[in-house]
């Protein structure tokens, strides 16, 4: 069985996944989650191949969670060699699809949410006795900076022990990653040593391949395997104060997190609810989260306490310097506070409003947190009437953040009317942790920096949000926007803020044509960075907005979500399967309060059905660098780690080449090409004394002394495994393990002719490999000052040239950027010493 689940993020962005299966005649044959994040925006892609191995039909279930704050980008299924690929289209169109799957019966549009930050997609397809399914789901989101850090969280469940687990994440930054840490369940035990960390300046790779014994050995794991988080935790330095600003391809985003200002001291004012229905643990949860907020407020801070139920009461009648004295009167006031009576949220806020506004102090910052479980049952009840009255009394003078506790309260009247007012609502979860999580809230906005801030960017159009009442240390402001003129060499940036009481002003002016900034395989990712945050605030305006203009943005949403298939709440991903055409539609779910079960999950629409088609990535397994393969006239490519170029080569054909050997373990790879063609057209294995493989275009040979094995290309998936050795065949793809080395053999056709192509995908640490894909430990320097473009490899000065290829180790033979250089400067040797008599 193989399965792999990732989760990319973070308090604001986290991803889950869970893999569940109804029936143990299923094998998981391949999964593979990849997920890249490039400049904080997080693209992963989940593929998983499954096999049904009973002679008759069965349902398979597949069950993926994600991140609340993602949105799915692309999702199909494989049966059969058939293709079904979900198309995104709005509402009304996918209406009548949703209809007639209904009225069949069938489960059309079931998402729901779980937990605090999670949705989960499940979906089922009834797969043909020994035939395969493969799921591929892509979704994105932008990571969002909270106390000093971005997290991807990786929540692993799959409920059975699994033979090919892996997971591979890279970040990608402009600036130097300051720190990076892996930590939670599944870093504890023997699951330690899966844990693989390579780290450059900008650049971070993560990989999680567990033995299906690591996989009982952690913390919260178990006889049927993997149960627990992995927390990758993450941030950049920031030595320009004026931000960090990538372009490409016409788009820009603008990253804003100065911390060489001083913290502005803060007016705050706590109303508190303690009506009935905030009895018992909310009300102690809530003393006990007061009591460490009061601890931790400096001393030129003033404060302010309000509690309310059907009266509001003022623990006194203005703000308080936050000396030793009143801060323990305080909290004497706190441990007295009981529940009782209805909730009169009106009065109790404008209460708060009133304080603030009576005491004005020069060059500070004022915030009001009201923290409520219900709906206003006492004095004015009209949820307009209430917004429209505190919007009219804050103005715009300081930010009102609401804190919901619970699932009962109305947590789209908190929305709306802390929108209204410049601040954010946030869900209280009723969890032995709730005072924690008050407690991390009051931390996000506990060090205010700046207020009034002000991005303006001349020369830039459709731009993202460009006003904020208040940054705080630990966050990130991010804008994102186009270019209007691609031709310019330079874009200017410009920030006006107000820094206690002074005006503070940030600009900055930088070159738009440095090939640096982006690697070329995600140039596009700008683009729909753009797209992402746009749809998002255009989504989180709709609450404010009322006629006209509501709906003028909410097209614009539509059209954007549409353009770049985001699955966001104004469209559905339509999914044909196999069995009559049966119809499926993924939704994404509302935050509704009241539709949550007991168990803390919630019922509400379906979604998505997620599989995918396995590519390896070349990690090798003792953090030496990426070794990547791509034929054109035989031309390889070396990644070299903290550099955004790759190194290449060329091998003219034809050539039978020693391609790996390791002479330790008695393993080696040769490779032979033809002269008509590149690539491949036949791979032989040899390990110790009596495995032999050969594959070639048609067909496979397998022998071991005992066994004579055959398989064909495009069969039904499958396995043979003795003594060390395991094979995989698939459809296009076949994974070798000899010994403690993986290598995967990708199937290739162009213009009509087949050719094979190997990745290194595992080797011991041991491991003293030679031959062409041998080659790890090298670096290079670009040379300045000469005409003719020069890299220092080994002290040694290279002519090269910039060159385009397609990068055959994945099926998608994405295009990449080479530096090509001499072989013999490459390898130290010549071809003669890397070719072979047979193979």
């Amino acid at each position: 069985v193989n399965c792999c689940c990732l989760y990319p993020f973070l308090s604001a962005a986290f991803l889950y996944l869970l893999v569940s299966y109804q029936k143990q005649n299923v094998d998981i044959y391949s999964f593979y989650i990849n997920s890249t994040v490039t400049s904080r925006y997080a693209t992963t892609v989940i593929t998983s191949r499954v096999a049904n191995t009973l002679n008759e039909s069965q349902g398979i279930q597949f069950e993926v969670k994600i991140p609340k704050n993602a949105f799915i980008s692309k999702f199909r299924m494989v049966i059969e060699g058939t293709t079904y690929d979900g198309v995104v289209k709005g509402k009304e169109e996918a209406q009548q699809q949703y209809n007639q799957a209904v009225s069949r019966g069938q489960s059309a549009g079931l998402v729901k949410s779980v937990g605090r930050t999670l949705e989960d997609f499940k979906t089922s397809v009834t797969v043909a006795a020994f035939s395969k399914v493969t799921f591929e789901l892509t979704y994105e989101e932008l990571l969002k900076r909270r106390l000093g850090k971005y997290e991807l969280l990786i929540n692993a469940q799959p409920m059975q022990l699994v033979a090919d687990f892996k997971m591979d994440v890279h970040i990608q930054e402009k600036p130097r990653i300051s720190f990076l840490e892996v930590k939670g369940d599944l870093s504890t035990g023997d699951l330690t040593n899966a844990i693989k960390i390579t780290r450059a300046d900008k650049d971070a790779w993560v990989t999680f391949y567990p033995t299906r014994d690591q996989q009982t050995t952690c913390r919260s794991c178990g006889e049927n395997g993997l149960n627990g988080d992995l927390l990758i935790t993450y941030d950049v330095e920031r030595q320009n104060p004026q931000g960090e600003v990538v372009v490409s391809n016409g788009y820009f985003v603008h990253y804003f997190a100065p911390s060489d200002v001083s913290r502005i001291p803060k007016n705050v004012v706590f109303i508190i609810d303690r009506s009935g229905s905030m009895h018992g643990k909310k009300i102690d949860q809530t003393r006990l989260a007061l009591l460490r907020i009061l601890s931790d407020l400096d001393e030129d801070d003033h404060f302010g306490l309000i509690t309310f139920d059907s009266e509001v009461s003022l623990w006194k009648r203005e703000l308080l310097k936050a000396t030793e004295t009143n801060l323990e009167n305080a909290k004497s006031f706190v441990k007295e506070i009981r529940d009782r009576g209805a909730t009169d949220i009106n009065a109790a806020v404008l209460a708060g409003v009133d304080m603030i506004s009576r005491h004005p102090r020069e060059g500070t910052a004022s915030i009001l947190i009201l923290l409520t479980d219900g709906d206003p049952t006492s004095g004015e009840t009209n949820i307009d009437k209430i917004m429209a009255n505190i919007k009219e009394a804050i103005g715009t003078k300081f930010p009102l953040y609401c804190l919901g506790f619970g699932y009962d309260v109305n947590f789209d009247f908190l929305t709306k009317m802390s929108l209204e007012n410049g601040g954010v609502a946030r869900r209280i979860y009723e969890d032995s942790d709730a005072d924690l999580q008050l407690q991390g809230f009051y931390d996000e906005v506990a060090v205010p920096l700046l207020s009034d801030i002000q991005l303006k960017y001349p020369g830039g159009t459709n731009l993202t949000k460009t006003s904020f009442s208040l940054y705080f240390n630990g966050s990130e402001i991010v804008v994102s926007g186009q270019i209007t003129d691609n031709s310019v060499e330079s874009f200017t940036t410009e920030v006006i803020a107000v820094s206690k009481g002074s005006n503070v002003t940030y600009q900055d002016t930088i070159m738009t044509k440095d090939p640096r900034d982006v690697p070329p395989e995600n140039e596009d990712f700008m683009q729909r960075l753009w797209a992402y945050l746009t749809v998002k605030q255009l989504l989180e305006r709709q609450v404010l907005l009322k006629g006209q203009e509501k709906e003028d943005e909410m097209k614009e949403a539509l059209k954007l979500s549409l353009k770049y298939q985001f699955v966001t709440p104004l469209t559905s991903m339509v999914v044909t399967k196999p069995q009559e055409e049966e119809i499926e539609v993924a939704e994404k779910p509302k935050e509704e309060g009241r539709q949550h079960t007991d168990d803390g999950t919630s019922n509400g629409p379906l979604v998505s059905q997620i599989n995918f088609y396995l590519y390896r990535t070349l990690i090798l397994r003792n953090n030496h660098d990426i070794l990547i393969l791509s034929p054109k006239v035989n031309r390889f490519l070396l990644a070299v780690v903290g550099q955004s170029k790759l190194l290449c080569f060329d091998i003219p054909v034809p050539h039978k080449l020693r391609l790996l050997q390791d002479s330790a373990s008695e393993f080696s790879m040769n490779g032979e090409s033809l002269s008509e063609q590149n690539g491949f057209h036949q791979i032989a294995f040899h390990y110790k004394t009596n495995h032999h493989l050969i594959i070639n275009t048609k067909s496979i040979s397998y022998r071991n002394g005992q066994d004579n094995v055959e398989f064909l290309w495009g069969q039904e998936p499958t396995q043979y495994n003795t003594d060390s050795v395991s094979l995989v065949v698939l459809e296009n793809e076949m994974n070798v393990t000899m010994g403690n080395i993986g290598v995967v053999i990708l199937s290739h056709k162009k213009d009509g002719v087949k050719f094979l192509w190997p990745a290194i995908w595992q080797y011991s640490k041991d491991a003293n490999l030679t031959g062409v894909l041998g080659k790890a430990d090298i670096s290079y320097e670009e040379t300045e000052g000469s005409q003719t473009p020069t890299l220092k490899i080994k002290d040694k000065e290279v002519k090269t040239s910039l060159e385009t290829v397609s990068d055959y180790r994945l099926h998608s033979t994405p295009v990449r950027e080479c530096w090509l250089v001499p072989f013999q400067a490459m390898m130290e040797a010549e071809i003669s010493d890397f070719t072979v008599t047979q193979l």
